[in-house]
């Protein structure tokens, strides 16, 4: 068992320090109340912040409230904010707000918004501050008329183009690198907003997809590399676009296809006509492990692909490259799970809710005791102590990215009474930053970029960790071994970006 003792005293912030068999404090609680400054992302656990999500319609009579049920699919990819734009095919209407969609939307700001397209944004900020200014779609009057912007992903180069639109007398009203692409799009020389979005997109780098409205088009692009997911769906006679498949379920929705690296769809208004076009050939397609791994929800398909089922393959390869004999397997909620029972169905070991997660905890304002706050501690997350008290657990998690959470969750099976736990990540170590769209912290802040697994594991105060191969994730994820790295960006495990990438004291982590 760890040692504890509490820092601060009275009339002092105080937090629960609990130190590993390693001698490394960690604080468990900071701040005037547990999880301060929550707004919905996972303060608490140390896990990787989400992308964001994007959802479209077009040809449907109730446009808005297909994006609202859409967004709600997507909430697991941002719940910083929302909105939702709407065409008629001669004016716009839009709303934004911050929180989650039930907290943005309601029948009376959804009720004006008619239309017949929409397209719709849940935000995860991460390049960009917290605010509403920064709330998507961005909505733009140009010199062609009404345009919105909806995207998923992070352009690498967007700070030096910024930079250059200022000199040349641009005025920014967001911190949100989308806004690069209104000016590169209002700056343009060509006559129609398409040239104008193939110019544009063709001088942006990174990982993206986007969804570009106007008065009497929806202009849909993914960028070439394919780093962002992006699918196409059915609805009668109306297409469907999300950031994953799940939300398609949602709205009654079938999958189609997915968007292709390079493509460059056109819906128009007045002919109804859906155009497959490109703005750049495929390049070496890098499609994000990570979604496979952790963001992606279990019943989304990515490139015909189920997560649930990739992720039951990845505890599978586990077992078989990190056997232990234990007594029960235990998954950390959520994203977990799925590779758990994968694990526990190798080895035969049974699988057991060992760890319980709260989904209610929301913010917690009051002011109680020092004694009732270390309990706001496990408020998130609790060991079920008739599971594992006596016994030897295999704890399965997704992956360790400062090393926080897994001390917590350790200790938190250890003080329930089990024996011993012995922690699997079915993932590689994750020892770089993102630059594509994920909130990750700097290289020096990954526990992965700076120790060893051993010394990771007494960091952590396990008995025992290993994490799943780079070539056993591939193999697990199952997609064909026909392209570069089976089709997948894995910068975060061996430091391969397949784009020109800045320079991380200039730009941190870089995302959104």
């Amino acid at each position: 068992m760890s040692d504890e003792q509490l820092i601060g005293g009275q009339g002092q912030e105080a937090a629960k320090i609990v130190r590993s068999a390693s001698g490394v404090a960690t604080p468990l609680w900071t701040g005037r109340y547990y999880n301060e400054g929550h707004t919905g992302q996972d303060s608490f656990m140390d896990k990787l912040g989400e992308e964001c999500g994007v959802f479209g319609v077009f040809g449907h009579s109730e446009a808005a409230s297909l994006s609202y049920y859409g967004l709600h699919a997507l909430q697991h990819r941002g719940q910083e904010s929302a909105g939702i734009c709407v065409a008629n095919g001669e004016s716009f209407h839009y709303h934004r707000g911050m929180g989650l969609v039930k907290e943005v939307f309601n029948n009376d700001n959804l009720a004006p918004m008619t239309g017949s397209a929409s397209i719709g944004h849940v935000r995860y900020s991460t390049s960009g501050e917290s605010k509403l200014a920064n709330a998507q779609p961005l909505v733009f009057k140009y010199r062609g008329g009404d345009l919105a912007i909806a995207t998923n992903g992070n352009l690498t180069n967007a700070p030096e183009i910024k930079e250059q639109l200022e000199k040349e007398g641009s005025i920014f009203q967001t911190t949100s690198d989308t806004e690069v692409v209104a000016h590169l799009i209002a700056r343009s020389k060509q006559n129609d907003i398409v040239s104008a979005v193939k110019e544009t997109l063709l001088r942006v780098e990174g990982a993206y997809a986007f969804m570009f409205l106007t008065r009497d088009k929806l202009i849909v692009a993914r960028d070439p590399h394919g780093l962002r997911p992006f699918v196409i769906g059915r609805l009668g006679n109306a297409w469907l676009f999300a950031s994953e498949s799940c939300a398609f379920d949602t709205v009654g929705g079938k999958y189609y296809r997915d968007v292709e690296p390079g493509e460059l769809l056109v819906l128009d208004f007045k002919t109804g006509v859906v155009t497959e076009d490109r703005f750049s050939p495929i390049k070496q397609r890098a499609i994000c492990a990570m979604e496979y791994i952790y963001f992606a929800r279990p019943d989304s398909d990515i490139d015909e692909t189920n997560i649930h089922s990739a992720r039951k393959r990845m505890g599978r390869q586990l077992a078989i490259e990190a056997f232990v004999d234990a007594d029960i397997v235990t998954g950390v909620p959520d994203s977990s799970i799925s590779a758990a029972i994968g694990y526990a169905e190798q080895t035969g070991i049974p699988y057991e809710l060992g760890l319980i997660k709260n989904r209610y905890t929301g913010r917690t304002f009051i002011q109680p005791s020092q004694e009732l706050r270390e309990q706001g501690v496990k408020m998130k997350l609790s060991a079920v102590r008739s599971i594992v008290e006596g016994k030897r657990v295999v704890m399965i998690d997704d992956s360790i990215v400062r090393g926080t959470t897994s001390l917590r969750i350790v200790n938190l099976l250890r003080e329930a009474g089990a024996k011993e736990v012995h922690v699997r990540i079915s993932s590689p170590p994750f020892a770089n930053p993102c630059f594509y769209g994920i909130d990750t912290p700097s290289r020096k802040e990954l526990i992965a970029a700076v120790k060893s697994v051993e010394e990771i594991r007494e960091a952590i105060n396990a008995d025992s960790l290993h994490f799943l191969s780079k070539d056993g994730l591939l193999t697990a994820i199952g997609r064909p071994n026909v392209e570069v790295n089976r089709g997948l960006c894995t910068a975060c495990f061996d430091n391969r970006y397949p784009t020109p990438v800045p320079d991380e004291a200039a730009l941190g982590c870089g995302c959104d």
